[in-house]
């Protein structure tokens, strides 16, 4: 039977305003359901008066908008409550955001997702697989992934650590000498490596990293970028390709975002806005950012323009909250990018020169806290996500795939997620996603996926730290 959204009379309808209500400025979105629609749909949003909100049936639309225009316009002639008056945009955005979680636990519950087993073929809509352990044990928060020619392997850990993994798939017990000093703090740490694609020419390594100062319980950090090479077992010829001017270094643990692709030349990174919120909409301050470099750090004279402002050296798009997926699609070499929103605001990005995505005027999350941000999820000038997903992923990783081993799922896309532990396939065309599935859930965060040269799908771990590869079934 399809149900509609039914929340209850506080008072008469037509009488319903800010005096006649409590104060629900400063409530937590759960708080304000139990208030205005657990006596209607239930304390777990199953039904009652009011029918369920969570097992997927809605006779007025099931769109967000639709929801959020019945809770704030309302049915009277069904009994439905109109809350314009009692609850702003930002208000009404949250319950949307906390039905929509909520509806998705529901259905979880009676869901079943393809959690591997070493040596167990798992089944996908369109290709089967098994893992194999690359890594098993040796690592501590490995972070990111990258394939030498010669078979050898680089695996980045979090404190400060570069790992060479043989290729003869053993953990070389000792990390490499030399790298440049991390400062390991709260998000923050030895995060990205990536292999120029001359390696076999330049020799170019580069790494992703919290840059910064200790002093003391001080700690003054930013994202920046470096580039060496690997002699016996010794990182090498240090240059500095992106280091932000002193003044944007923040005591802040969150949000360093880091990512590493390159193409024709250039090389695209992303910054992320180290909980300054507003300083990501601001074309002069560093957080918050992608950036186009050529390969060796100089600024492209071709980059955009601001008119009236004077750009972060390199500067690309702006608008970004904390991206840690970074690929860029083979066939037309569209870039894009998933960042970590608020609550319920995870996001897939079309990453274009000059273009604002949005952060922190317009999002489709919360706070963590079950607090509002906004009632905006549009704003003129603001690009909108390709996709985003409430309740949030924890979107980590990101790797178009490019190889012949899974013909099938050839140019798809595949996301990471640390919260929801799993690997999200995506189908995109013309820049719209056509297809979502999971393919891996459950065996750990997922904190890189990656496509190799030999035509596997690499993914790091933690929570156990490890690493494994996904194989052809046959």
């Amino acid at each position: 039977m399809k149900r509609f959204l039914l929340l209850p009379l506080l008072v008469p309808p037509l009488a319903v305003s800010a005096q006649d209500a409590p104060d629900f400025s400063k409530m937590k979105t759960d708080k304000v359901f139990e208030q205005l629609c657990s006596g209607c749909h239930g304390k777990d949003l199953s039904g009652g008066q009011g029918g369920s909100l969570i097992d997927g049936e809605w006779k007025h639309g099931s769109s967000d908008e639709e929801l959020l225009k019945s809770i704030k316009e309302g049915n009277l002639q069904l009994g439905m409550t109109p809350f314009k008056t009692v609850l702003d945009d930002r208000q009404i955005r949250s319950l949307v955001i906390f039905i929509r979680e909520k509806e998705k636990q529901a259905k979880e519950k009676v869901m079943s997702f393809p959690k591997p087993e070493p040596g167990q073929v798992t089944k996908t809509d369109h290709e089967d697989y098994k893992i194999e352990m690359v890594v098993e044990s040796g690592l501590k928060d490995p972070w990111a992934i990258a394939f030498l020619p010669d078979g050898r392997k680089l695996v980045t850990e979090k404190a400060g650590r570069l790992r060479i993994i043989g290729a003869d798939g053993k953990l070389n017990p000792e990390p490499v000498k030399g790298t440049p000093a991390i400062i390991e703090h709260g998000q923050g740490g030895l995060m990205e490596v990536a292999i120029h694609p001359d390696y076999k020419e330049n020799g170019w390594i580069y790494l992703g990293f919290a840059d910064g100062t200790r002093e003391g319980k001080e700690v003054k950090t930013i994202t920046a970028y470096v580039r060496g090479k690997l002699k016996d077992g010794q990182w090498t010829d240090q240059e500095w390709i992106w280091k932000a001017d002193p003044k944007f270094y923040t005591g802040a643990g969150v949000h360093f975002g880091t990512r590493i692709v390159f193409d024709k030349g250039y090389i695209y990174f992303p910054v992320g806005e180290r909980g300054g919120w507003m300083e990501a909409q601001d074309v002069e301050n560093a957080k918050g950012k992608i950036y186009r470099l050529h390969d060796d750090g100089k600024v492209p004279e071709d980059n955009p323009k601001f008119e009236g402002k004077t750009p972060v050296p390199g500067l690309w798009s702006y608008g970004h909250r904390n991206p840690q997926g970074l690929d860029i699609d083979p066939r037309d070499g569209a870039i894009y990018d998933t960042e970590h929103g608020p609550r319920g605001g995870d996001e897939l990005n079309w990453v274009q020169g000059g273009h604002n995505y949005g952060w922190p005027a317009i999002t489709y999350g919360m706070n963590y806290d079950g607090t509002p941000i906004t009632g905006k999820t549009a704003e003129e000038g603001m690009d909108q996500p390709v996709i985003y997903w409430q309740p949030s992923i924890a979107a980590c990783g990101l790797s178009f795939y490019r190889g012949d081993k899974f013909p099938k799922w050839k140019n798809d896309l595949f996301a990471g997620a640390l919260a929801q532990q799993e690997i999200r396939r995506l189908r995109v065309i013309d820049h719209k996603v056509t297809e979502q599935e999971v393919v891996l859930k459950g065996i750990g965060r997922i904190r890189d996926v990656t496509d190799a040269t030999d035509g596997f799908i690499y993914v790091i771990l933690n929570q156990p730290d490890r690493v494994i590869r996904l194989v052809p079934a046959k």
